[in-house]
């Protein structure tokens, strides 16, 4: 009869038997994500140096103001300013801010790419168009966007549109620019051959200078986005009865700086989204792009 210390030895030596060893497909699949994760973090150290900056900083800003002998009022701790941001998010009256300035930056953002695309390819195409028209554009440029902004509450109102219009015309410029370079970036010699075999001017456009613009046009996307919702925050701090960047003035007035702090972090949390959106678009649709390719404003 067998007892249970031979029946203990034969289990044991049948899992060391079952187990794998090193040098063994099945030990070589179980080391086979580490060496993968080990691979990735060396290809993109970001991953670790981004998220550990921030912690970094986070827990230097907590510790060193108190250490310092720095006011709450005048640079309150993060934890101050989660606490600011979770009270916001729980009024509703926030989210009407909110969404009020995503529309006005929306809309802004549509009318200024639309205007952009138009212009910028009549400009690229049409010599005549650039020669009348680009002085004016030049001159316009030169124009500081934020001295315009009361002009634009005096002609439109305090209401929505005049959040638009400023949006708009921030975020029009750097796209403009994008929009002619990259027609004109398209590869001449290309240009050239489908000349020879009788392609159209619209068929060049459609099969060469378009898909060349592409790189630029998400460019420009990016920028204008971004530029869109600085446009519209600027137009309510001039004149507006709600919205992220009349909320910005209130919790001045009220001198609650943490949060002001955040709402400062509302709004860099939708320049990212918008940001990131861009980008997986630019992924999906000019995927040969080169990061180097972006002409800001």
């Amino acid at each position: 009869m067998t007892t249970t210390k031979e029946t203990q030895d034969d289990d044991a030596v049948g899992a060391g038997r079952d187990a794998p060893h090193a040098g063994t497909p099945a030990a070589g699949a179980l080391k086979a994500p580490a060496a993968r994760r080990r691979r990735d973090l060396r290809d993109h150290p970001e991953w670790v140096l981004v998220p550990g900056v921030f912690v970094l900083v986070v827990l230097a800003w907590e510790y060193l103001v108190p250490a310092l002998g720095v006011d709450e009022y005048v640079l309150p701790r993060p934890t101050r300013i989660v606490d600011a941001l979770g009270t916001q998010l729980t009024d509703a009256l926030f989210w009407t801010h909110m969404k009020v300035t995503l529309l006005e930056s929306v809309y802004g953002f549509a009318v200024g790419v639309a205007a952009a695309l138009v212009l910028g390819t009549a400009i690229s195409q049409i010599r005549l168009v650039e020669k009348t028209l680009m002085p004016y554009i030049v001159a316009f440029q030169t124009v500081p966007k934020v001295a315009l902004a009361p002009l634009f509450v005096v002609w439109f109102g305090f209401g929505m549109t005049s959040k638009v219009v400023m949006a708009a015309v921030i975020s029009f410029f750097p796209m403009l620019v994008n929009v002619v370079e990259g027609l004109r970036s398209a590869d001449a010699d290309r240009v050239q051959m489908l000349t020879v075999f009788g392609a159209s001017k619209f068929d060049v456009f459609r099969r060469v200078r378009l898909p060349s613009a592409l790189p630029f046009i998400f460019a420009g996307l990016d920028i204008g986005i971004v530029f869109a919702i600085l446009g519209a925050v600027v137009g309510e701090f001039i004149g507006a009865k709600e919205g992220l960047g009349y909320l910005l003035l209130q919790t001045n007035y009220n001198f609650d700086i943490a949060g002001m702090f955040a709402v400062l972090v509302v709004l860099s949390v939708l320049g990212l989204i918008a940001h990131f959106i861009i980008r997986q678009a630019r992924k999906r649709f000019a995927f040969w792009a080169e990061d180097n390719t972006v002409i800001g404003a």
